[in-house]
């Protein structure tokens, strides 16, 4: 009985196994299938792709690009014959021209036959206007851009220039130089927006991310610090080094090992958040006389961050999810920069009572 029981123990522990690694297989597969995009696996894609990359035409449009190698040397002819400079500091090459119109070519008939967009390599079906990958949140980044320049340069004027300062020149308001630094990171963050989205390789991509996410934990040491009126240069090290180090090793992480999409978009939400919620705290326990605006921006970018989850096509080959959600935060930065000027002007008038 007991040679029995040990052998059915190990037939159970074998199956047991079996077991785990077909389910392991399976879902590794399924796994694939998640992250690849529906119309990489079209048939009629990926044969329109092949021949492209073997004629250099996609129909009658054929892209004369296509008889240089990846060096730029003319694949047909003698060496001295380069393509020009400029079309490769473009970086459309032929492969990326084929995709693109070959995209295109299957989205026409696509549309035809009465089916919505599919995604297209990890991304919707843009058409490009001007060689540029994604026109509207070019134009929604660059006014983003043009609205922080705007807000962070009214905010130095008003500094500087209208409230009254200290005998060595420098402004009453003692968060000046931690707005001033906000403002600079916010303008080199849309600025990477704008080329990323103007054309996505992998140094812009890196750009636009690393930007975004050093804004983002910057955003929330000024949060903290501001919210909490830490004045004192050693907690403000205290409270910002932890932070900082953080976002450091994570941008490090993402650049030196692995550039897990997933894994940042986690990061920066738990960001956003965890500033959202101690702004909301302190509009709800302080006195300031604009804390409606600031109440304004809370709430409308929270609920404009919803256009992050809610994915949903291109209209018209334009305008999508993301694009609509850098189209709201345009009013809301102006709103925002509004909000830190009154700040410097309340902190001013306090600052001023207490000298007299």
């Amino acid at each position: 009985m007991a040679t029995v029981t040990v052998l059915e123990e190990h037939s159970i522990i074998r199956m047991v196994r079996c077991y785990w690694i077909s389910l392991f297989l399976a879902f590794s597969c399924f796994l694939g299938v998640l992250h690849a995009s529906v119309g990489d696996a079209d048939p009629s894609y990926r044969s329109c792709l092949n021949d492209c990359e073997i004629t250099g035409c996609v129909g009658e449009i054929c892209f004369p690009h296509c008889n240089f190698s990846s060096d730029g040397a003319s694949v047909d002819g003698p060496w001295y014959l380069q393509e020009p400079q400029y079309l490769r500091w473009k970086q459309w090459d032929c492969h990326s021209d084929c995709k693109y119109h070959c995209m295109v070519n299957r989205e026409k008939d696509r549309a035809a036959s009465g089916y919505e967009p599919v995604k297209y390599h990890g991304k919707w079906p843009f058409k490009r206007v001007f060689g540029i990958q994604e026109p509207a949140s070019v134009a929604f980044s660059a006014l983003n851009l043009a609205m922080h320049f705007h807000g962070w340069l009214s905010f130095f004027i008003l500094l500087h220039y209208k409230l009254p300062v200290k005998s060595d020149k420098k402004p009453y308001y003692d968060y000046a130089g931690l707005w001033h630094l906000y403002g600079l990171l916010a303008l080199n963050s849309w600025f990477w927006s704008t080329v990323f989205h103007s054309r996505d390789v992998e140094l812009t991509e890196k750009l636009d991310y690393f930007s975004a996410i050093a804004l983002l934990g910057y955003s929330l040491i000024v949060a903290i610090l501001r919210s909490f009126n830490v004045r004192l240069e050693a907690a403000r090290v205290m409270v910002s080094a932890p932070l900082l180090a953080l976002v450091t090793t994570h941008i490090l992480y993402l650049n030196n090992y692995k550039l897990d999409y997933g894994w940042n978009m986690k990061v920066c939400v738990a960001m956003g958040v965890a500033q959202l919620l101690i702004w909301a705290i302190w509009c709800g326990v302080s006195g300031h006389p604009s804390r409606w605006k600031l109440w304004f921006v809370i709430v409308t970018g929270a609920l404009a961050m919803l256009l992050e989850i809610y994915d949903f096509p291109p209209y018209e080959g334009f305008v999508d999810a993301h694009a609509a959600w850098h189209a709201t935060t345009i009013p809301l930065t102006y709103l925002w920069w509004s909000f830190i000027k009154d700040d410097a002007e309340f902190r001013t008038s306090i600052l001023l009572n207490k000298v007299k």
